[in-house]
């Protein structure tokens, strides 16, 4: 490690493949807790480039442990978190309403490391119990819509820089990485990202492969549609900007969608949400990030039709079963 960060000081960047040995080299312990804190602390004071990302992502498939849902063409609905924003769980919400209105989810999630709660904190707070079993991941998608991917659990290097990332408390480039390193291998993806910068890398990465894909970025600088403001979306076919009018039929305030301030608050307003008592604001946000998913699958005519079975999701209490079959399999 200490020739790499040597060369870091000196204001160099990594190539692809050094950045790959880098990552490898922490998912197998080889770095202290120390050397790795100064590695992550570089990219804290400088932009990453995209040759850096591309070989901490390589490190991350490379170590990975896979998961095949025997083809089924899920979705996975993500920030990059990292915004500050401590809003509620908008893209693990959405994912219940994606699954209740029949589109599969593999939800690609983690603890969080700069918010509250993150996906993961609430799911355990929801009952769910994380595991890697195939075979297990593969019935809960059967039953429930539905299937949990904690990250740790298949990605060596972020088991070991999670306790470093909650200690710091802030936005590190592992935020990035999480979207890119779904193990299932989604067939669509919704990514929200935090500032521009992230919406023109995640472009380029993502137009490297074949999958689907749309990245959204609040203009206020969320990593979702908040409906505080407008929102920019990146499709392969463009990119342009719609209204919280156009995507929520209503603009929200920023204090109507906060997450509250412990992991027990965030999942009772998560529960709230999903059992038809979340608030007018709290809805509309989490339907929109919704259908926005939904649309981006190919498999409806236009957002109306795809925020028209969002809406039928949450309001006939499917987005709610999804959740229940979920949970009383663990």
């Amino acid at each position: 490690m200490r020739k790499y960060l040597q060369f870091l000081f000196e204001h160099k960047s990594l190539s692809r493949e050094e950045a790959r040995d880098v990552l490898v080299n922490i998912g197998k312990g080889q770095y202290n807790e120390h050397e790795i804190t100064a590695f992550m602390t570089v990219y804290l004071m400088r932009s990453i480039t995209i040759q850096e990302l591309q070989g901490f992502r390589d490190a991350l498939l490379d170590l990975c442990v896979p998961v095949d849902l025997d083809g089924e063409e899920v979705i996975d609905i993500v920030g990059t978190g990292g915004d500050g924003k401590n809003t509620f769980n908008i893209s693990t919400l959405a994912c219940f309403i994606v699954a209740g209105a029949g589109q599969k989810v593999a939800k690609h999630g983690n603890y969080g490391a700069s918010s509250v709660s993150g996906s993961s904190n609430v799911m355990e707070q929801m009952g769910y119990k994380f595991k890697n079993n195939q075979d297990l991941l593969k019935k809960e998608l059967d039953h429930a819509g539905i299937c949990f991917l904690h990250a740790p659990l298949f990605h060596p290097a972020l088991k070991t820089v999670g306790p470093i990332r909650r200690n710091l408390g802030m936005r590190t480039f592992f935020n990035m990485l999480g979207p890119m390193v779904n193990p299932a291998s989604p067939a669509f993806q919704l990514v929200g990202v935090y500032n521009l910068e992230m919406a023109r890398i995640y472009t380029y990465l993502l137009q490297q492969g074949r999958k689907a894909f749309t990245i959204i970025h609040g203009l206020d600088g969320y990593d979702e549609i908040s409906l505080t403001n407008d929102t920019k979306v990146i499709t392969q076919a463009g990119e342009h900007i719609l209204t919280p009018e156009q995507l929520g039929k209503r603009r929200v305030l920023a204090s109507d969608i906060e997450g509250g301030d412990t992991v027990e608050e965030a999942a009772n307003i998560f529960r709230d949400i999903l059992s038809g008592r979340g608030s007018w604001a709290q809805n509309a946000v989490v339907l929109a990030n919704a259908a926005m998913a939904l649309q981006s699958t190919g498999k409806f005519a236009s957002y109306d039709q795809a925020y028209a079975a969002a809406v039928d999701s949450l309001d006939n209490g499917k987005a709610y079963q999804a959740l229940k079959k979920l949970v009383d399999m663990q």
